[in-house]
């Protein structure tokens, strides 16, 4: 039976090909005899949504199916479920198997960049105010399918599908050559820079006095694109013709001209990946929580943590709700400790604004991993802010720690909040939401034992 359906599916590329050789807008055939083994594989997918009557599934894979083809198109290696590149251990808690590298140094000395990953980079086409298309290279970390998910390697996050509807998302098709259509575009090309804030009583650096980010999306893109199937993924923006995300780290170093450098060795489309800098965080008392932030809906954080300002997100629902929506409240903090006293390192968007070039990680907390199926990539922040000297501050590790310091005093809701009074969450009934939005797709948090490891390729420096 096996042998039959190979020889049928070689039947009809063979077919498909010669009806389509003079066609430049027709879907392109892989006739490779390994891609098609795979391909018979990975049915067992499709068989599994057909059986379960899940016709939005059965429809995801597909389109699974011609995202991961094209990534053998343009040189690089797609995911297969059944025989993944890299194979990751319990204590490297790799939540998006897809990734091609994780480099878990994070001494700067030794590696500039600091921690970071590989992913997979698809190719597709944005579409300009004047309604032009222009290529657009992007990454995918989550589907709202969890039959997708599993297809392409990423996050099941099925509170994505919360954003349909919301004016926050947008729409994507696909050309018959495969390539994904976006509604909206990215600039890459303005150079960002801040200027820190001025001193207000124990704050200092934040919020800033002016903030300009590196990468501005015009008013219709979203990260939540909504694919024809219905599904929802987070395909997040890196390069195109204008420049590189600032998150696509340079071996020649973080200034100004090397950011939007396309002969940047970590931006491989011969390869179809790219690699990204890794942010680190804290969640349930544990360092090392590492995320990238891709774009974000305001444009102080979208400077400091060199994102793409995206404002389209803020139609997002909704500010402070948790499990609703289609966001997770996470907890930066304004006024953290500058100077690491305890080894604990340091904190807060203060210290991460002061830093030259804003290089240091405002290290935020975080409630919960992709584990849990509650965990949406789209951050609603809740920013805190002491109440005490820097000396008394001590790092944010845990929801659960934000709470107490709120309790006795020790935190206040920042006074920049959007919301003058908490809203329903039962993360924190004494938090405000801040009203930015920011996009962090979670990468992994490993154990302490992994840390100054590398696996796969991570870098390219």
């Amino acid at each position: 039976m096996k042998n039959f359906k190979t020889l049928l599916l070689s039947i009809f590329a063979a077919s498909l090909f010669l009806a389509c050789n003079n066609d430049d807008n027709l879907l392109e055939v892989e006739t490779n005899q390994s891609s098609l083994t795979d391909e018979i594989a990975e049915d067992a997918l499709e068989e599994e949504a057909q059986a379960k009557g899940l016709f939005q599934s059965f429809r995801a894979l597909r389109e699974a199916k011609i995202l991961l083809t094209s990534i053998r198109k343009d040189g690089g290696i797609p995911y297969n479920v059944f025989n993944p590149a890299l194979r990751f251990t319990e204590a490297q808690n790799v939540f998006v198997p897809s990734v091609l590298g994780i480099d878990f140094r994070i001494d700067r000395n030794v590696v500039p960049a600091g921690p970071t990953v590989r992913l997979p980079m698809f190719k597709g086409w944005e579409t300009l105010p004047n309604g032009q298309k222009r290529e657009l290279y992007y990454v995918i970390t989550e589907v709202s399918d969890k039959l997708m998910a599993k297809k392409l390697g990423v996050i099941f996050a099925p509170r994505m599908a919360a954003s349909i509807g919301s004016g926050g998302e947008q729409k994507g098709y696909f050309t018959r050559r495969g390539r994904l259509v976006f509604e909206g575009s990215v600039d890459f090309s303005p150079k960002r820079s801040l200027v820190t804030g001025p001193a207000d009583g124990l704050l200092f650096g934040f919020p800033p006095a002016e903030a300009n980010p590196g990468a501005i999306a015009d008013g219709k893109w979203s990260s939540y694109v909504v694919l024809p199937s219905g599904v929802v993924i987070n395909a997040q923006p890196v390069a195109n013709s204008t420049g590189l995300h600032d998150r696509v780290p340079n071996p020649l170093g973080n200034e100004q001209e090397q950011e939007d450098d396309l002969n940047n060795p970590n931006f491989a489309p011969e390869q179809a990946s790219v690699v990204m800098q890794l942010l680190d965080g804290w969640h349930a008392d544990r360092p090392y929580y590492f995320h990238i932030v891709t774009d974000t809906s305001d444009p102080g954080p979208a400077t400091i943590e060199l994102g793409v300002f995206a404002p389209r997100l803020a139609n997002l629902p909704t500010f402070g709700l948790f499990p609703g929506g289609s966001m997770l409240p996470f907890s930066p903090t304004a006024n953290g400790r500058t100077t690491d006293t305890d080894g604990l390192g340091v904190q807060g968007l203060n210290t991460a604004s002061l830093s030259n070039r804003q290089v240091q990680d405002p290290t935020n907390t975080f409630p919960i991993d992709p584990s849990d199926t509650r965990y949406a990539p789209m951050w609603d922040a809740h920013v805190t802010e002491f109440t005490v000297p820097e000396s008394e501050r001590p790092i944010l590790q845990s929801f659960d720690q934000i709470n107490d310091l709120l309790a006795d005093g020790t935190l206040i809701p920042f006074r920049g909040n959007a919301n003058p009074s908490p809203l329903a969450n039962s993360l924190s009934d004494l938090l405000t939401a801040t009203g930015a939005i920011i996009n962090c797709p979670v990468i992994t948090q490993p154990d302490d034992s992994v840390i100054g490891t590398q696996i796969g390729i991570p870098t390219n420096n």
